[in-house]
């Protein structure tokens, strides 16, 4: 078995889930020990350019972030594989010539497989050699982009870019967090994108802020 690098796991929280541990990253991802695979959620990519074809000029230099960001942990893990939970892209729009170049040496860059669970973003999109797939069952998991709990497992989703809101006044600060919904066995990732918003998650909800590359669970 492959050890992770140990910076990889500073400031992580193990969720436990009947038994089974996933290891919540302040990277805005979450790891499977024992299947060696890592998940993130909503890249986004091309969103800029999606903009830009709107007339909105927002700079090209978030794409570069975000896969930076999901390389430098690829090699920190050594993954068998790497499942996107969905909105890997932003828009047809946004699927440039240079993207899909970069879409098509992603796995090799990463070090191993690239799977795709297909989300709303990419709704009639082909990406070459990256095939959409739909929800399914990995181990104790229930993989699926737009939340779908399943009797008997833990559903590992996106869509939702859940945030909390900590402070008041002028020292309110919105957060990317890790949303853990008890009652339907739902647990919903970060966005992993550097240019998505968020939408505020209710305090019925356990959650778990990432700030600085920490996770820290949030009070209450």
């Amino acid at each position: 078995m492959n050890r992770p690098a140990p910076d990889a796991f500073a400031q992580s929280v193990t969720f436990h889930w009947q038994g089974q541990p996933l290891e919540l990253l302040g990277a805005k991802a979450a790891w499977d020990p024992q299947r060696q695979t890592l998940f993130v959620a909503d890249l986004h990519l091309g969103k800029a350019e999606t903009f830009q074809a709107h007339g909105i000029p927002l700079p090209s230099d978030g794409d570069a972030d975000t896969l930076n960001g999901l390389l430098a942990l690829s090699h920190q893990l050594l993954p068998q594989q790497l499942v996107v939970l969905g909105d890997l892209i932003h828009s047809r729009l946004g699927l440039t010539a240079e993207l899909r170049s970069k879409l098509e040496a992603l796995p090799e860059l990463l070090g191993c497989p690239l799977r795709l669970i297909g989300g709303n973003h990419e709704l009639g999109s082909w990406i070459e050699g990256l095939p959409q797939e739909p929800s399914q069952e990995l181990g104790p998991w229930w993989l699926s982009h737009i939340p779908e709990p399943r009797a008997g497992f833990l559903n590992l989703c996106g869509h939702l870019h859940p945030v909390a809101q900590v402070g008041r006044g002028a020292d309110r600060l919105r957060l990317p967090c890790f949303s853990y919904c008890q009652t339907s066995g739902r647990l919903a990732l970060p966005a992993f994108g550097r240019l998505t918003g968020g939408h505020r998650c209710s305090r019925r909800e356990r959650l778990w802020l990432v700030a600085e590359g920490a996770v820290v669970p949030f009070p209450g």
